[in-house]
């Protein structure tokens, strides 16, 4: 239920019958009204944030290096009047922008970072652009601006009607695989805030209630004994023999963990030459699966897999941990009230030229995809479905405040996340009026719970009943200090 305008009732105890009757009519949630506001308002800023999402796509900066995207968005909320702290966390590009007083305080999550090896021109065809190696291939540009257009347009709201309450817009660093959120929760950044809002880029509009997977990711390092590999090799101990062994018997592995687990890994580096037995070789490995306590078990699986390699090869091993992230606590009252919004904004409708630009998308994309109208629909919630796929370090957040979120359609149907395709979608207007959806809808979202404090009280209900007595809140990533330098 709304809060609405009461004003006039000790009135009506000295007016005569014709006052009554004219007031038989109730009056429009003011909340409506509000919510009108506030889309009409992001409206007639499209051009502004569409300029900022596109600046920061161009700018592709990976975790921990946003420097220039973390900058952008930085000014554009100190210039509408809210306090930046900066460098929070001991994450340079982290920040967090607060404006209003008082309870409820609503915080919005920012991401901005891109992906290595993602380079791609704004075309439906693959093509590199030039002089860039990254790209958007999860839309980060798009999140850190829809959030930041949100916060401000909610500041606003705040002025004009002298509400009570705090924003807080949460600029989050590497969520791809570096756990920026993580650190902000675990320096006690979200401490006193009465729930979160976050979005993400997809191919569909959706509230988010599939939940995420829970992650671990380490960097396994072998140290062994340089040799020439013809003349004397059995004076050589090979860094590189015993990266493959590990991996080898993590391969085994598979068979013996959960069949919902997930275990990838890259070789970062396997040495030089060939005629050179190397003397380092690294090998970089996430783990996953719906449940943290799994996760933690077959990480120490592959941990002792790492130690046999070594024993088994001569070498030596250690490795560092680089990220670590808590599956998504899903919370269903805020779900339906995100829901609700989301269906009065709607979807995402394309022109002639968008319309081309996505069958050419959808032509290569080697698969079947939904129908190219679905980006104009909102799909219906489906708390059953069962689907935990990626993983996110809004997780952490999650675990610690009531939390919702929605994903947006700002990939052409179909489109996987990182992929070339969605680098190419999140460089048009096919990203940026997704990207409008998602601030519409999180900016709605949070003046429901700015005006109507009951439904943050059954959010904290049921987020205490969902995380269960006792719980007690660990990073998976330990104590160590933010991974600056993980895409080195």
């Amino acid at each position: 239920m709304f809060y609405r305008l009461r004003f006039f009732v000790p009135a009506l105890m000295i007016l005569g019958s014709s006052h009554l009757q004219a007031q038989k009519k109730k009056p429009a949630p003011a909340a409506d009204k509000w919510k009108q506001q506030a889309k009409q308002d992001l409206d007639l800023q499209y051009g502004y944030y569409k300029d900022i999402a596109l600046r920061i796509w161009d700018y592709s900066e990976l975790g921990y290096k946003e420097q220039k995207s973390s900058a952008l968005l930085q000014q554009a909320l100190k210039d509408k009047g809210f306090q930046v702290e900066s460098g929070v966390a001991g994450i340079p590009t982290a920040f967090v922008a607060t404006y209003g007083t008082g309870q409820p305080v609503i915080g919005i999550l920012a991401e901005y970072d891109a992906l290595p090896g993602l380079s791609q021109q704004a075309i439906p065809e693959k093509k590199p652009a030039e002089g860039r190696a990254s790209g958007h291939g999860c839309g980060h540009n798009l999140f850190g601006t829809a959030s930041v257009a949100a916060g401000i347009e909610l500041k606003q709201l705040i002025d004009q009607n002298k509400w009570k309450g705090t924003i807080k817009v949460y600029g989050t660093p590497a969520e791809e695989g570096g756990s920026g959120k993580v650190y902000l929760v675990r320096a006690g950044l979200f401490n006193g805030v009465d729930a979160v809002i976050h979005w993400h880029p997809s191919d569909q509009n959706t509230t988010w209630v599939d939940g995420a997977l829970a992650n671990k990711s380490a960097k396994f390092r072998f140290y062994g004994t340089s040799a020439h590999a013809a003349a004397a090799p059995d004076k050589g101990r090979s860094s590189l023999d015993a990266v493959e062994a590990m991996n080898h018997m993590v391969n085994m592995m598979r068979e013996h963990v959960p069949s919902n687990a997930r275990i990838h890994y890259v070789i970062t580096s396997g040495g030089k030459a060939p005629n050179v037995v190397p003397d380092f070789a690294e090998v970089y490995y996430y783990v996953r699966h719906p449940k943290r306590d799994v996760v933690m078990e077959i990480f120490d699986r592959i941990s002792k897999a790492a130690d046999g390699a070594a024993l088994g090869t001569g070498t030596r091993t250690d490795h560092e941990i680089i990220g670590g992230t808590h599956d998504l606590l899903i919370n269903n009252t805020l779900a339906d009230l995100m829901q609700q919004n989301l269906v009065k904004v709607g979807g995402v409708n394309y022109t002639a030229d968008e319309l081309d630009f996505a069958r050419k998308i959808q032509a290569g994309l080697g698969f079947a995809a939904p129908p190219v109208a679905s980006a104009g629909e909102v799909q219906p919630l489906n708390k059953e479905s069962g689907e935990t796929m990626g993983s996110t370090d809004v997780g952490d957040v999650s675990y610690t405040v009531p939390t919702v979120g929605l994903q947006a359609a700002t990939w052409v149907p179909g489109t996987p996340a990182h992929s070339w395709q969605a680098v190419a979608s999140g460089g048009t207007e096919i990203g940026t009026k997704g990207m409008m959806v998602a601030a519409k809808t999180m900016a709605l979202t949070a003046i429901d719970l700015l005006m109507n404090p009951s439904e943050l009280q059954k959010a904290k209900l049921e987020f205490d009943q969902s995380r269960g007595a006792g719980f007690k809140y660990i990073p998976l990533l330990g104590d160590r200090a933010p991974a600056l330098n993980y895409r080195d």
